[in-house]
């Protein structure tokens, strides 16, 4: 039999006429399959860091490092210090900021954290706008199972100015986010047909209580009122993330996952589990679907804003004193250093993570190497809309070079997620609000 190769953009055509991209096979030819995968993760902690005041005399627990020299070059803090293994491989930024965030509702900094959402969203009836997850995820979805991964401690997509998710959608609303490990570990790695065809029955019997209901939905709309409109607006949305992920997961069926071994994974881990249990297993996860493939866009939301959910009792879970939206407002020596201490405690978990792709290895470098990880918060302390603490690692392999403290007076996020996108080869002249590409900072490709 003879070989025939197959262009890239080569198309399924379905019986109704609708058509699928085809996963990148080996009949596609060399320069798809060796071609190395540009992945994106996005980890978001609510209520700012610590920056304590000048007059307790801790500066050493700033989260911002010291700058040593005009090069950018820095000395981790104590709260960091826990990434100094990564030093060439990370970079810290400051003054960045959204431009709508002194101008909204300080609650609502993790809305707009990926977004960089406008007080008034490009459509009407809309409160926000895409993600840059999304938008990655958009351009990276025919190369992989499943176009992104949205996680998040609590789950669902909470309410407005007190969300459980960071990840919007094309239209600004927002996308559940998933935070059980074994039913996120069963989605990735437990695509067979069985599963699969037991997902399509329970979302079909979804949508058909939802027909039934939206039948007369002119009327119905009339009746309900706004907040429970949201409400079902919501669940729809989640109805057809769930659909677009199968359909994704459908084409790839046939197709084996990459072995790797799950053993040093515990299901079973919750919420209310140890927190560094728990996070350490969802980032396992995040690895595990990195190096295979699965994905290549990942949003996390570690924390939730205002003391909401679960993950605002951590820090008591650790022998602080005080939780966790309690300690972004303290104002004393004592809250300011327990504040640091539990930045401390998530500076561990991510170095965790970032040692675990760089464990993974691609044909070229590490998964780190070919993997922009963003970490942040929508705050700088105590709901300051400016100077959000931010810190970027990987993407070696994508022209960042690392190992500096970057500040270049105020700047746009946008404009550090424009150039994200370019550093990604995602063709796109703007995101948000953006003005332009970074200069002269670690984006060195763009």
């Amino acid at each position: 039999m003879t070989t025939q190769k197959l262009h890239r953009r080569s198309v399924l055509k379905g019986i109704a006429g609708a058509s699928l991209a085809l996963p990148v096979l080996d009949a596609m030819g060399a320069e798809v399959a060796e071609k190395l995968p540009k992945r994106f993760c996005a980890l978001y902690t609510a209520n700012g860091m610590s920056l304590p005041k000048t007059g307790h005399k801790i500066n050493d627990w700033s989260w911002f490092p010291t700058a040593t020299e005009k090069d950018g070059s820095f000395a981790f803090g104590s709260s960091t210090r826990p990434l100094s293994e990564f030093r060439k491989q990370l970079s810290f930024m400051g003054g960045l900021y959204h431009d709508s965030g002194p101008k909204a509702d300080p609650h609502v900094c993790s809305d707009m954290w990926l977004t960089g959402a406008p007080l008034h969203a490009p459509k009407p009836g809309t409160y926000n706008s895409v993600g840059l997850d999304q938008v990655i995820a958009r351009n990276t979805k025919q190369h992989c199972r499943q176009p992104s991964l949205v996680l998040s401690i609590d789950a669902g997509v909470g309410f407005l100015s007190r969300t459980g998710t960071i990840s919007y959608s094309y239209d600004g609303k927002p996308i559940p986010a998933e935070n059980n490990p074994r039913r996120i570990f069963d989605r990735l790695f437990r695509g067979d047909k069985v599963s699969l065809e037991s997902e399509r029955e329970k979302l079909q019997r979804r949508l058909k209580l939802v027909d039934a209901v939206l039948e007369n939905a002119k009327s119905l709309n009339k009746k309900l009122g706004k907040s429970d409109r949201e409400k079902m607006d919501q669940y729809l949305t989640s109805l057809n993330e769930v659909e677009s992920r199968l359909i994704a997961s459908e084409k790839w069926i046939d197709i084996p996952l990459k072995k790797q071994d799950y053993s040093h994974l515990d299901l079973d881990v919750t919420t209310e589990s140890k927190p560094s249990d728990y996070y350490r297993n969802m980032f396992d996860l995040i690895a595990l679907a990195f190096d295979a493939d699965i994905t290549r866009s990942v949003a996390f939301m570690l924390n939730r804003e205002d003391g909401m959910g679960i993950s605002d009792t951590f820090p008591l879970k650790l022998g602080l004193t005080r939780t966790h939206h309690s300690l972004s407002h303290a104002g004393d020596k004592a809250g300011q250093l327990e504040f640091a201490k539990y930045d401390r405690f998530l500076s561990e978990q991510l170095a965790y993570f970032l040692g675990r792709l760089q464990q993974f290895k691609d044909k070229s470098g590490s998964v780190l190497d070919n993997s922009i990880v963003l970490f942040g918060s929508g705050a700088s302390t105590t709901h300051n809309p400016r100077n959000l603490p931010t810190l970027i690692a990987g993407g070696a392999n994508m022209g960042l070079k690392h190992g500096k403290y970057w500040r270049d007076g105020d700047t746009r996020m946008a404009n550090v997620y424009l150039s994200i996108l370019q550093s990604m080869k995602i063709e796109a002249n703007a995101f948000a609000d953006s003005t332009g590409v970074l200069q002269q900072s670690i984006f060195t490709a763009v």
